[in-house]
């Protein structure tokens, strides 16, 4: 068994180089299957690359989809595992705005405003998570099985198709070789030439897989086409999940409006109490200085130069980080560098996000990838 294997090998070789440099013309199989071939290679390659969108549609930020990645990708996004994942940013927002609002003080109106956008705020973060779940449920699971299951052995009947033809057409090509090369031996049969080591029952057995797995091959294919219905289904669901999110998120910021709309309201009809600045008399500074003097006869002493201060650095850092991690940028205006890097600093976009520059380079880079070492003023 062994040596047959090898044998087999040795003949899919030999095909396979006489076809590519000698010129041998091999098994041709109709149009209809190249066809059915070249439809299935475009559908292997949206399958591959619709669950890489959906991914980035779901998480624009490249630091989300990092962070995503580091704890092994798109099956961290399911309910369970909802505090590993990258925070929505309506609820970074949200925590902000309702954060603040309880400093001012609730009593004001404000302050009240600020916490009610903030609540609202979070609630669609948690409509988005749940939009992530129902993704990853109903079209990214179904994808990635077809891509794990029906396509993969799709592409191992193609695969095995080829392997056999290889096999036959050499089986073949040897057969005739050896019909058409005259013997020196009177003894040999008719039907075998110098040369030749194929019976016909190889060719035979040769010639049966080959079309077991052309069967097979063209099956596959058929049904991973002809599936259509599934598939619509599939895009009916996203439509329908982006739809209820967006109804979802619609109603709650009707709400929203309604509500500040009020607290307008509210705050116009509050009568404007009229304010007087409190003067340094007023506030007793003049008599605790100079006991009720004028204050043209209190001679001030200059006070010493900042540039002269000791206290002063005598050389300012340039705010800075050093790298944490390796990070390639994935869209234009994005700063990639490697571990260990010492960055500038240039300014903070938002709570994911630095400008910096490095080699010379400028551009942004998520938060999270480095160590503030100066930080900005």
């Amino acid at each position: 068994m062994a040596f047959a294997g090898l044998k087999k090998q040795i003949n899919k070789a030999n095909q396979f180089m006489n076809e590519k440099i000698g010129g041998v013309e091999g098994t041709k199989l109709d149009d209809d299957f190249v066809e059915m071939e070249r439809k299935t290679d475009i559908m292997c390659e949206l399958v591959e690359d619709l669950q890489l969108k959906i991914k980035e549609f779901l998480h624009p930020n490249p630091a989300s989809r990092a962070k995503m990645s580091a704890v092994k990708g798109i099956g961290k996004l399911s309910g369970q595992a909802k505090a590993a994942t990258y925070p929505q940013p309506e609820g970074v927002l949200g925590e902000t705005l309702i954060t603040f609002g309880k400093k001012i003080g609730e009593e004001n109106l404000y302050a009240q405003s600020l916490v009610e956008t903030g609540e609202s705020m979070k609630q669609i973060a948690d409509i988005k998570y749940n939009l992530d779940d129902n993704m990853k449920m109903n079209v990214i699971e179904p994808l990635h099985q077809l891509s794990t299951k029906d396509i993969k052995e799709v592409q191992h009947h193609r695969k095995k198709l080829q392997g056999r033809r290889l096999d036959f057409d050499c089986k073949k090509r040897k057969k005739d070789k050896a019909l058409y090369t005259p013997s020196s031996s009177p003894a040999r049969s008719p039907g075998r030439g110098a040369g030749s080591h194929v019976s016909e029952d190889e060719i035979k057995l040769a010639e049966d897989k080959f079309a077991e797995s052309l069967h097979l091959a063209q099956m596959g294919m058929h049904n991973l086409l002809e599936n259509d219905v599934e598939q619509i289904s599939q895009l009916t669901t996203f439509a329908e999940n982006l739809l209820d999110y967006h109804r979802q998120c619609t109603e709650i910021l009707e709400a929203l409006a309604g509500t500040l709309h009020d607290k307008k309201n509210e705050a116009a009809s509050l009568p404007r109490s009229e304010f007087v600045p409190k003067t340094l008399s007023d506030l007793g500074v003049i008599d605790s200085l100079n006991g009720g003097l004028p204050t043209t006869n209190i001679t001030a002493s200059p006070l010493p130069s900042p540039m002269k201060s000791p206290a002063r650095s005598p050389m300012m850092q340039n705010p800075s980080a050093q790298a944490l991690y390796d990070f390639e940028p994935e869209n234009p205006g994005e700063l990639g560098f490697n571990e260990g890097d010492t960055i500038t600093l240039t300014q903070r976009i938002d709570e994911n996000w630095f400008e910096g520059t490095v080699n010379g380079k400028t551009g942004l880079f998520p938060v999270s990838y480095v160590n503030v070492v100066v930080p900005l003023p």
